[in-house]
């Protein structure tokens, strides 16, 4: 929790202020009983109807001080709790963009929206009351008490009983239930990603019929969420009872040792009301202080969450040459003696990739399902770091680029086309947010986007639902590689990203991309061979390792690996070969 108070810097007068003003809302408070006693024994008691209406005055002055301070000090712990978790939401929120995928793979989505939201929103609840009640509450009990040993020392005894024994059952219960919320928290996690999941997965869910297996799955965890909370709440509510036993306990005995002490003359009526409101603020301040032990509870729990996250350190050194890959740089791409291994991935990924890319020349790579195609052109915008070996661009290991640097170089069109909500413009500025009119256009045509924005309404102002779900899959492809083509970049990457076009449609792409290609290197990853047999070189992969590089006709006539995926895929050229 202490690292994350740097976020409560910006508030240090509301954080103070809040509390003065709470802890001059108990000042008045506590001065009520005296008050109250004085109404008894000399207003009551003499049928002193002046002296009854000036304290009656008094009390009045004393409720519309505290109201004003108690509101006073709500604006100032509001302002700060809401502040502190904006601060830390976008701290986190920025922490979580400069994580790698390899950071990002191991903390999980689900795992990482629970601790951006609930998380955070326990921690500014808990902030709040924090500045509220954390010192009032201490305050009024201790207050109260001592209150009471200037009405009669003997009876305030009591007190000095009473509250050590409050303490124990409240921090009792405290330790016992901290742990128990990250659980709840943990299950939640649990909920989310299945839900998310589930929401995502719909349509495949219903195509196999699935959903009834799902909901059972869903119940199930949402089950165990339930027993977790039901657990630790149980526990946390058997405070107020507990407390309420002891508080009463003590009234009562207060009750009859004030009977006793009053009939023998000692101390007044008025004393004796006084010592029991004093008894009932001690009760009301404890069941506020037992809550806000809860929250406090839950939000130190929320609050080690979110600092496991921080704690993730980027694996990923950034580089300082911000020098981009010049025209002149023909060797564009060199990977030397390459390896991946993924975090807990346990074997090698990728082992002892050796290929060079020369500038203005395509690239094909094709493989079977899990060759390692998407994890080499992962490397290339330092997506994942090479555990081994290095990756060249303009004759540099990329870990000497600035990071923002490299991936200007670069335009990648991932394997799942993504879109989001906004305007076809808005997706396409993406790629270069100061691009002209012109070069959307252009962009649309390479891509061959362009024939079916001009039929929708508004055409780049059509509007895109999240996650682009007004669109067709090939629809969604050819707006991503407009969104790459953008950019200008210097390496172009497709990663099976024309999987959902017609072999025509493909075929224009490829084309009007080859036109573009003068100064640019393209890298196409593609299950079709048509996408990529013209291509300047081929490389064939196989269980993470390059099993031939070549162009199409000499890996057609040597490579076995590459003229099996060619054939099952025509095989009337199998037949004519033959």
């Amino acid at each position: 929790m202490r690292s994350l108070l740097v976020y409560m810097k910006q508030y240090k007068k509301e954080s103070v202020l809040a509390p003065l003003f709470k802890m001059l809302e108990a000042s008045f408070e506590l001065m009520v009983p005296l008050v109250m006693a004085a109404i008894i024994d000399h207003g009551i008691s003499t049928k002193d109807t002046g002296y009854i209406f000036k304290m009656g005055g008094i009390l009045v002055l004393l409720a519309v001080v505290g109201l004003t301070s108690s509101v006073t000090a709500q604006y100032f712990s509001a302002r700060a709790a809401v502040g502190f978790a904006t601060k830390l939401r976008n701290a986190l929120f920025s922490h979580i963009q400069d994580l790698s995928y390899t950071e990002l793979d191991t903390l999980g989505t689900s795992t990482l929206i629970t601790r951006m939201t609930s998380d955070v929103n326990q921690l500014q609840n808990g902030v709040n009351l924090t500045l509220r009640l954390l010192l009032r509450s201490p305050f009024i009990v201790f207050g109260a008490m001592i209150m009471a040993f200037t009405v009669d020392v003997k009876a305030a005894l009591i007190f000095v009983v009473a509250i050590p024994l409050l303490a124990i059952v409240v921090f009792g219960i405290m330790i016992v239930s901290m742990p128990l919320y990250k659980k709840v928290q943990a299950a939640l996690d649990k909920i989310l990603g299945r839900t998310r999941e589930n929401l995502a997965g719909a349509r495949v869910i219903r195509a196999f019929c699935k959903e009834e297996s799902e909901i059972a799955g869903f119940e199930t965890e949402n089950e165990i969420l339930l027993n977790t909370q039901v657990f630790v709440g149980k526990i946390s509510a058997a405070m107020n009872p507990v407390t309420y036993i002891i508080v009463n306990i003590a009234l009562v005995v207060l009750l009859w040792t004030g009977a006793v002490r009053v009939d023998n003359g000692i101390i007044t009526q008025g004393a004796v009301v006084a010592l029991v409101n004093y008894m009932s603020q001690i009760l009301v301040e404890l069941v506020k202080m037992a809550n806000l032990i809860i929250q406090i509870t839950k939000a130190l729990a929320c609050a080690k969450r979110i600092e496991s996250v921080f704690d993730v350190q980027v694996s990923m050194e950034n580089g300082s040459v911000k020098q981009i890959m010049t025209h002149n740089d023909q060797e564009g791409i060199v990977f030397d003696k390459v390896c991946l291994t993924y975090n807990g991935g346990g074997d090698e990924s990728l082992t002892d990739i050796n290929f060079t890319v020369k500038m203005g020349q395509t690239i094909g790579i094709i493989g079977g399902t899990g060759s390692g195609k998407t994890s080499v052109v992962n490397l290339i915008p330092r997506f994942y770091d090479a555990t081994k070996g290095s990756v060249q661009i303009g004759r540099r290991d990329i870990k000497e680029y600035d990071i923002d640097t490299l991936r200007q170089m670069i335009g990648v069109v991932p394997q799942k086309a993504v879109l989001f909500k906004g305007t076809i413009r808005e997706n396409l500025l993406w790629g270069n947010e100061n691009a002209t009119e012109e070069e959307l256009e252009y962009a649309l045509e390479v891509s061959q986007a362009k024939e079916f924005v001009d039929t929708k309404e508004g055409r780049l102002d059509f509007m895109v639902a999240q996650g682009g779900k007004n669109l067709s899959g090939g629809q969604k492809q050819r707006l991503t590689i407009a969104r790459a083509i953008v950019r200008s970049p210097r390496i172009l990457i497709l990663d099976d990203s024309a999987s959902a076009l017609d072999f025509a449609t493909d075929a224009k792409l490829r084309q009007a991309i080859k036109d573009m290609n003068k100064d640019m290197i393209v890298i196409i990853v593609s299950q079709r061979s048509s996408s990529i047999q013209h291509a300047d070189q081929i490389i064939v992969m196989e269980d993470g390792r390059v099993a031939g590089i070549g162009t199409h006709n000499q890996l057609l006539e040597q490579n076995e690996i590459y003229q099996e995926i060619y054939y099952s895929q025509f095989p009337k050229k199998k037949e004519a070969a033959k």
